[in-house]
This record gives structure tokens, sequence and C-alpha cells, in this order.
């Protein structure tokens, strides 16, 4: 495992990359160097070609959101911008997260709470702790909910659901996230860690070039109409069909044996 701040752990692997959130002492709450350490590991991942991600959290929640010892009134001599935050560390880092080229997972374990259930639902595949939570904590504090939370929600979700979790704060279990699809899955305590780093290796030696596709494709159904999809489809076919794991999927399938994926695009 290697720490790249303190407030960061990252465990490479051959072909997937486990990024773990660590500062636990404070539920993992985002201070300015934990931005830039998991800025900086996405973006390695995705320089050094890693095929998947797994995303979690040390201690006994996934991440609590802003710290907001760091926004304390009392020891400001004025009202604090919160649109330089996000424009600056938090908006740049979901977008970077829904352009990964490769399957982001989140293993969410206690708490994720603010931006923090609003990261962890900017990821591509959420596997919940049966003992999780996600808050949409913001009126709380007077706030909005940002991280793409208004958007995420209202797309996963629904107008009313998202309406009522934004305006009452109140907590909702994996369970019942699960239920309502805004997650995959729920697992018991003991199961969901070992659950996602297998699927983080299962993607690792998976068709890359056809999971980023698909990934982007699904993406951009969120505005586009029928026919620009079918447009899009079509087009990504195209690419996905020249591959090399195109073609080995296809040879696996006929000769009756497990296909060996590159993830290269030649």
């Amino acid at each position: 495992m290697q720490s790249i701040s303190d407030t960061l752990l990252v465990t490479a692997h051959e072909t997937w990359v486990e990024i773990t959130l660590n500062r636990p002492d404070r539920l993992n709450s985002f201070n300015d160097d934990m931005h830039r350490a998991l800025y900086a590991a996405l973006t390695e991942s995705r320089n050094t070609g890693m095929r998947a991600v797994l995303l979690t959290g040390a201690g006994r929640g996934f991440c609590a959101g802003q710290d907001l010892g760091d926004r304390d009134p009392s020891k400001m001599t004025e009202a604090p911008d919160l649109s330089k935050t996000l424009t600056t560390f938090y908006n740049p880092l979901v977008r970077l997260l829904k352009a990964m080229e490769c399957p982001v997972i989140c293993a969410v374990n206690g708490v994720a709470a603010g931006a923090g259930a609003n990261l962890a639902l900017a990821c591509d595949i959420v596997i919940a702790s049966e003992k999780a939570k996600f808050i949409q904590s913001f009126a709380k504090v007077g706030l909005v909910p940002d991280s793409g939370g208004t958007w995420t929600l209202r797309h996963l979700i629904g107008e009313a659901r998202a309406k009522a979790l934004a305006l009452t704060a109140e907590p909702m279990t994996a369970t019942q996230a699960a239920d309502w699809g805004m997650i995959w899955k729920t697992l018991p305590e003991d199961e969901y860690l070992d659950h996602a780093r297998a699927l983080a290796a299962q993607f690792g030696s998976a068709p890359t070039i056809g999971l980023a596709m698909t990934k982007a494709a699904i993406q951009a159904a969120a505005t586009n109409t029928l026919d620009e999809q079918l447009d899009l489809e079509a087009a990504s076919q195209k690419i996905c069909g020249q591959t090399p794991d195109y073609a080995e999927g296809v040879s696996a399938f006929l000769q009756k044996r497990a296909p060996n994926f590159t993830g290269k695009r030649s």
C-alpha cells in the first residue's frame, strides 16, 4: 500500500487500483490536501492505463463531505465563497470520475454524507455495507446539495424522492437506497469490501474499451434523444468491433474457452 499523502492510501494491483480516503478521525471529510491527493491518484490511474478503480474509506465511515472545521464562522473574518471550493475541487473531481475510461466502483462503509454521498453516487457502481447510510445533509446548514447531487438524485430516483431527501436531510439506509435504485446493492459488513475488490479485479481483466464506451453511452442517454442514442450506439459499436478484444471475445465464444482480454485499442 502506498500513501501519497497523509489523507489518502493507494494500493496498485496489476490492472486495477484501490484508493482509500484516509482521515478516519474526521470521518474522511475533505480538506484541501485530500482533494488534491484524490484528484492526483485518479489522474495517475487514468494515465497509467488502470482498467478499474475502487474507491472506499478508512475507519467507520466513507466520507462526511466537507470538513466544516475549515468553515468555522468564529474563525473567519468574512463569509466564505463556497462556489470557489466547488469550482476548484468538487466539480473537477465529479467530472473526472464521469470521464474515467474504466469502471469506478465505490465501496461505502458507514456514513456517506453531504458531498461524500454525492461523490459515491458519481461512481459507476456503488456497493454498500448494510450498516451504511446516505445523508443529503446540506439542508441542516442552509445549503444546496452540490457535487452533482441535485442532478444525480433527480436522475436516479426521480423528482419527488430527490426533493424529499434534499429538503429533509433524512438519513437513508443502504438497504433503502438499493431498493430505490440509488445504488447497486448492499451486503453484510464483512462481505461488501471483498465483493467490491473481486468486481474490480474482474473489470481489470475485462474488455476495457467496450466497458468504457458502455459507461459513456449510458451517461449520454440522460440528455440524448432516442435518435441521438441510436447513432451513438452505432458509432460506439464501430470502434469496439475493431478492437482486439472483440475478436478475442468472439473467438473464445466459438472455441468454448475463457477469453484473454487485453483492454487495448489495437
